[in-house]
């Protein structure tokens, strides 16, 4: 048992959710890797990979979680590293759906912008604790993460702009926390929003033809989408296409024939039919099997966990925690609710895992990095209040012995004061 206490610190609400997250990963992924087990030919082959991996992670958030949080500082070398990758990764990266995401050595694929976006966080977190001041951080912060910020989304947004944008937004908040003078943020929220809306702009009125002779194919998907996602004419019912669209079609059918309590978990019908079931829109197939009840608990599951982070961050006794741990917290939800968001069919497709549930490699791992750096922070927390409480329960016990030796102090006075008295007397 002590074995157990000493292995497993930390937050034990976020144990729990972790823990939950997991659960429903193992369950949903199995229902959903039908086209992988088709493919594949063997029934358990895709589980026991993802359940491998996720046993893998939770040895990395064993291990992250009990390394001292001191130590997180000199993980932004991993943003050099990562910037080294991402810059490969665009010459001689895999190209897998389309997209050139993946660094792939034989034995192992891994995509870089998951290091690089570690590298960030952790990096932005530091420049907001160095630079704070009496009244917010010192405004050379604010062009130093630009740099930072600007140039890692800069190597990922060309094939894999959903991950830029979401990398970007979690930044923003960053600096909000970090308490970056508003003039500034306002501005650039202003130049941002502006950029998006010219290149989304850009994306949809260019010719396909020209992208292409360009090679930047990715702008041709994100121009399907968003015709996609955009078009309001109304279509009978006769001559809707559902192979057009296939992916956003079935989503919608998987959500509309789940009702409050699903169909039950194993029980999908339309997992045979989205390509990525088991991973971009895993949330429907969540809620065709769970049902709305469902749907709802995992959603809530990320809300708890950001505000279980933000309690956490509020107990750091030092900023640069406490900007880790809140960055890390709005990378993770955000990204769950780009996920979210997109399975029932309010933002345009973006390619983004569920957190944590989603079937992957380098995410899941990461991610679970990320949990073990939560841990930490809240195991150092926890420690903290430990030495607080030791300091004040001796100084409290040495109040009391002193008040005792005080007390025999006078008791002995008020003796020989009597005694005197009685030798007087007598």
């Amino acid at each position: 048992m002590d074995l157990l206490r000493n292995l497993f610190k930390g937050d034990k609400v976020i144990w729990i959710i972790f823990l939950l997250l997991c659960l429903v990963s193992i369950i949903e992924v199995f229902s959903a890797s039908s086209t992988l087990t088709y493919k594949s030919g063997d029934h358990w082959r895709p589980i026991t990979m993802h359940i491998i991996l996720m046993l893998v992670g939770a040895v990395v958030v064993v291990i992250v979680h009990n390394i001292p949080c001191r130590w997180f500082k000199t993980f932004i070398l991993l943003l050099p590293v990562s910037w080294i990758l991402l810059i490969s990764v665009l010459a001689i990266g895999a190209l897998t759906n389309g997209a050139r995401r993946w660094i792939d050595l034989g034995f192992i694929q891994f995509q870089p912008s998951e290091l690089a976006k570690m590298g960030t966080i952790i990096t932005v977190a530091y420049i907001l604790s160095r630079m704070q001041e009496e009244n917010g951080a010192n405004s050379k912060a604010f062009r130093y993460i630009l740099y930072v910020t600007g140039f890692t989304c800069l190597l990922i947004f060309t094939e894999n702009l959903s991950t830029a944008v979401l990398l970007a937004f979690s930044v923003l908040m960053m600096m909000y926390v970090g308490r970056i003078p508003f003039r500034q943020l306002g501005a650039l929220v202003g130049i941002g929003a502006a950029a998006l809306l010219l290149a989304l702009a850009t994306i949809k009125f260019v010719p396909a033809e020209a992208w292409d002779d360009i090679g930047l194919h990715r702008m041709v998907t994100w121009q399907s989408r968003l015709d996609n996602h955009f078009d309001t004419s109304v279509i009978p019912p006769e001559k809707f296409d559902i192979d057009a669209d296939a992916q956003i079609a079935h989503a919608n059918i998987a959500i509309a024939s789940s009702g409050i309590l699903g169909k039950g978990p194993g029980n999908s019908v339309q997992r045979d039919f989205l390509s990525q079931a088991f991973s971009d829109f895993i949330y429907a197939i969540i809620i065709e099997e769970l049902g709305l009840v469902g749907g709802g608990i995992v959603a809530f599951l990320y809300i708890w966990l950001l505000m279980r982070i933000g309690r956490i961050a509020r107990s750091c006794d030092k900023s640069y925690y406490a900007f880790l741990v809140m960055g890390i917290g709005f990378l993770l939800v955000t990204q769950a609710m780009f996920n979210m968001l997109v399975a029932v069919g309010i933002m345009p497709v973006t390619g983004q895992p569920l957190p944590l549930i989603s079937k992957g490699g380098t995410s899941t791992l990461v991610n679970c990095a990320y949990i073990g750096i939560v841990l930490s922070i809240s195991r150092h927390i926890n420690e903290l209040k430990k030495r607080e409480a030791q300091a004040a329960a001796e100084e409290q016990q040495a109040q009391v012995h002193e008040a005792a030796i005080s007390l025999l102090q006078n008791a002995a006075e008020l003796a020989k004061e009597q005694e005197k008295e009685t030798k007087e007397t007598l």
